[in-house]
Parts: C-alpha cells; structure tokens; sequence
C-alpha cells in the first residue's frame, strides 16, 4: 500500500523546515530573534524521525565544515611571508610579524567550523545543553552504525565543547534526598540500581563513606570526565558537615580485566602447545613472546581437574575454557572457584598495577580513580556475581580508597611518572612476578 501523496510529502516538508531554522541559527546575525530560532530548531529536530536527524546531522557535518579552500589560501600567505623573511635577513621584522600575525588570526577564525556558531548559540540558550546531548547521542548512534569521517569529525567538536562548558567549575552539586522530586528519585534507581534497605548502623556513628558509582545517565555525554575532581569536592563537603567520617573509598568494577586476561590466555596457550622448542639462537628470540602466565602449583591445580570439568592441553587453556564456559558455569562450583581463586586474583593485581597504555593504567576505570589521587586498598573476591560482573572481571571488584593528605601527591605522581600507589596486600599479589619481569606498558 502506497501512502498518500500528503503523508510522503509531510516528512519532507518538516525536514526542510528543520533544515532552514538550523542554517538561520548558524548563519543569522540578529540576537532579538536568535532566542525564537532556536527554539523553532530545537523542537524541529525532536520532532524528526530517526532517518530524518540522521540526513540533518550529516548535512550539518558536511556542509557546514570548515572552508578548507580558505585555509589552504592562508596556508600560501603564511608561507609566503616566511619566504619574504627568509629574504630579508631580519630587515623590517616588525612588518614581517605583523603579517605573521594577521595570518595566524585568520587561520585561527578558518579553523573553527561553522557548526561552531550552532554549538555555541545552543549552549548560551535556555535547554540548549540538553538539546546538545541529544544531538550527539544521535551522533554516538549514528557513528556505531557506520564510520563517517566527517561525522566523526562532528563528534570530536562537540565532544570538545561540552567537556569545556561542564568543567568541574560550572557543575553544581546537589545531595540527593527524598525531598527531591519523584521522576528524579526513580531516574536515579533505574541507572544506579541504588538500594533502599536501613542502614546497619546510624549515620552519626558512621566512618567511613563509599562512592557508589560516577557516571552519566546520558548517552550525549559518553567520554566526557565530568568525574575529574568532582571527588575531592564531595570529600570536602562531607568532612565539613560529618566530621567523624575518616575513609573515603569506592567498590568500583574492573571493566577491562577479562578481555585483557583472555587474549593472554589465548595467545599464551597456543604458544605452549609448541613443545620441541630447540635452544638455538633464533628460537630463543622467538621465546621472548612465551610468558609463564600461570605459577607451577596454579598450572598443576588445573591440570588435575577432570576432563569431565574441563578440557585443554595445558592449565592456561583450561583456564580459558572455564572463563568463555557457557552462563559462567565455573562460577557455581565450590571446587572450581577455590582454584580459580588465587591465580585471577593475582593476575588481577597485575592488570590493575603492571599493564598500562601511554604510561597510564590500561584499566579505564583504574586510571580514573588514580588520576583524582586515589590509591588501590584492597581486591574484592566475588563482590560481583551478576552476569555483567562475571563478564567483565570474574566477579572482582577493586576498593581505591581517597587520603586528603595523599590526594594531590599521588594524583601528581600518577600524572607525571605513571607511579601507582597501592597498599601492601594488593603489592604482594606481583611481588614474585616483580622479581623476573617488569610492568608492562602497552602502547596504541
């Protein structure tokens, strides 16, 4: 059935129209009516279909670039100028920087592209911000789908912009209590999974406080740290008005742990199947890529369990087989955890102090905690048996506990040098590992 001529052309008429007030809100220069442009463009793009936003924000990341031709133009200017000076031998240096300097002007103002002027008239009106998380929500969508560089592009900007407008600065903290309104309340229980059972013992005889969880219930604001020293603000606050609080610590997930752990067991596996290495020159070299992932007692543990249990030629692919089992099924059997145990949580010492990328903790939210001065305290056996816990990090869970006399000390070492500062139970994990190989710094 074919629609009718009406209803096929209605979809396009609302797309033009959305079209039309988002060039009038890049291109329009008349602030008394810019307010009622944005808002005709605001509930125009709401109103669109999916399919719609999607040809509206590749129109807007195509077509409202930057003028690359003008930037290539002042590219030849400035390299002219350099010829000039080149020439000169130093005469007329202030002309010579003053063209320098007019240049570079230019060049900054090409530079920005005009969906610049969208961003930031959006951001300065009345629900903008929202309607700018919504737009790059679509954006993060959109871009899962397909990899359009000049979306991709789009992305990059406004991701830029909106960590620059919710800097720690203009961000408001507000404590959450039932005074709050209902939609909030809920909004909060759906996302954080917050649980309303009575408190084990009074708040006034409390001493320590847990960060139950940092992060953003909108898509638009994926990658944008609005955690980085928001921290150090809570402490303050909470040791202002509840003085008797002495510990400040997270249970906080592991994300990254498994599929770090599995990859290493997959490569390490295959490569100790190989089992007539020679000792020649050449092979030796080629050894170097072997690594004793498992001790002698965890490989033995493994290798003694049934086949009925598991199969594998050695305890590394045993271990694998365990962790890709079928709805986890290790983690319902006594024996198989109290093997288990001991090698995940060692190796998940060393994922969390010894394997880094660029200098920093590999671990996402690792590096999060460590970059606000945080210090890893204690690894958690089973803190988490949910689908998603087991999935992620075996069920492990990391406790980085907040010092106020450490924070800036241990946030700047962690930012200049990479050091992570662990307590003592956590270091004992590695500290035979310590002895034969040094932490790893995975670059990419």
């Amino acid at each position: 059935m074919q629609p009718s001529s009406d209803n096929a052309n209605k979809p396009q008429r609302d797309f033009e129209h959305v079209r039309d007030s988002m060039h009038s809100a890049i291109s329009m220069n008349k602030t008394e009516v810019i307010d009622t442009v944005l808002n005709d463009f605001s509930e125009g793009y709401f109103s669109l279909c999916y399919e719609n936003r999607r040809r509206l924000l590749l129109v807007l990341a195509k077509e409202y670039d930057l003028n690359r031709t003008q930037v290539c133009e002042l590219i030849k200017q400035y390299l002219g100028v350099l010829g000039e000076e080149a020439q000169s031998a130093g005469h007329e240096e202030d002309g010579v920087l003053g063209s320098f300097y007019r240049i570079e002007r230019n060049l900054r103002h090409a530079l920005k592209p005009m969906y610049e002027g969208l961003f930031e008239r959006l951001n300065m009106h009345p629900g903008g911000l929202k309607v700018l998380t919504s737009l790059r929500a679509d954006i993060l969508s959109i871009l899962a789908e397909e990899n359009i560089a000049s979306l991709r592009a789009l992305d990059s900007y406004l991701k830029e912009k909106l960590g620059t407008w919710l800097s720690p600065a203009a961000l408001e903290l507000h404590q959450i209590t039932w005074d709050d309104p209902a939609s909030l309340l809920e909004k909060i229980v759906a996302y954080e999974e917050v649980l309303w059972d009575d408190p084990p013992i009074p708040e006034c005889e409390a001493t320590c406080a847990l960060f139950y969880s940092i992060s953003s219930t909108q898509r638009g604001l994926a990658g944008i740290n609005l955690g980085k020293f928001l921290i150090k603000r809570v402490i303050t606050l909470v040791k202002r008005d509840m003085p008797h609080i002495s510990t400040f610590a997270t249970i906080s997930p592991i994300p990254g742990f498994i599929q770090w752990l599995l990859s290493k067991l997959a490569s390490q596996s295959k490569l100790a199947e190989v089992n007539d290495i020679s000792q020649s020159s050449a092979d030796r070299s080629g050894s170097a890529f072997r690594e004793n992932i498992l001790e002698p007692e965890e490989e033995k543990a493994l290798m003694d369990l049934s086949e009925e249990f598991v199969a594998g030629k050695n305890g590394m692919e045993r271990m694998l087989n365990l962790l890709t089992s079928k709805n986890h099924e290790w983690s319902n059997f006594a024996p198989l955890l109290s093997i288990l145990k001991t090698p995940l949580l060692r190796l998940c010492a060393r994922y969390l102090l010894q394997e880094k990328k660029r200098g920093k903790a590999l671990d996402s939210v690792a590096n999060f905690h460590l970059q606000n001065g945080a210090m890893i305290e204690r690894i958690n056996w089973m803190a988490d048996r949910s689908e998603n816990g087991l999935h992620q990090s075996a069920g492990i869970m990391v406790n980085y506990v907040y010092r106020l006399e450490n924070i800036e000390e241990y946030a700047q070492s962690y930012f200049s040098t990479g050091q992570i500062h662990a307590s003592d139970d956590v270091c004992r994990y590695v500290e035979p590992l310590n002895e034969h190989q040094p932490a790893t710094d995975k670059r990419g």
